[in-house]
């Protein structure tokens, strides 16, 4: 007898992973969660829900129409994320930090503040890459001067 192939992306299984039957309700359940800021991966993990794989071929297929629904979802939930950016910044958190030293165990409650500047910055970075125009730094690569005159870089503009 031949053993199963396990597959880690489906939770250590033998492959076959959840039932992966469309349903309306599921896929609205998926983008009402979207929307609301959460990732498609920690969606898929509760045990009613479809595995991810699934759920991306339903948007490619288009089953149902859901891809219109699921890209409204997405960018509504970019939105969220950026509202919780500012609630992050806005909100101090109190936290406790255990050390072990050679006088024995201290704890320190204070603000987290370094927990908080990596959620932030990691929901800025996030925001700017899925959504470069509406989250990401604006440049100005506006051209000045005479249209018709030629570009001139000297070594001191070229960066190397």
């Amino acid at each position: 007898m031949v053993a199963p192939v396990i597959n880690p992306r489906r939770g250590g299984g033998t492959g076959k992973g959840r039932k992966s039957k469309y349903t309306k309700a599921i896929a609205d359940e998926i983008c009402k969660r979207l929307a609301g800021g959460e990732s498609l991966r920690h969606i898929c993990k509760d045990e009613h829900m479809p595995n991810e794989e699934d759920v991306r071929m339903w948007v490619i297929e288009d089953r149902e129409g859901i891809a219109a629904q699921y890209t409204r979802a997405r960018d509504i939930g970019l939105d969220t994320l950026a509202d919780e950016v500012i609630e992050i910044a806005d909100t101090p958190r109190m936290g406790e930090e255990t050390r072990i030293g050679p006088e024995g165990k201290t704890v320190t409650r204070a603000e987290m503040y370094q927990h908080r500047r990596l959620q932030f910055d990691a929901r800025r970075w996030y925001l700017s890459k899925l959504a470069p125009k509406k989250y990401g730094d604006k440049l100005d690569l506006m051209h000045r001067g005479d249209s018709t005159a030629p570009i001139v870089i000297s070594n001191t503009d070229a960066r190397l």
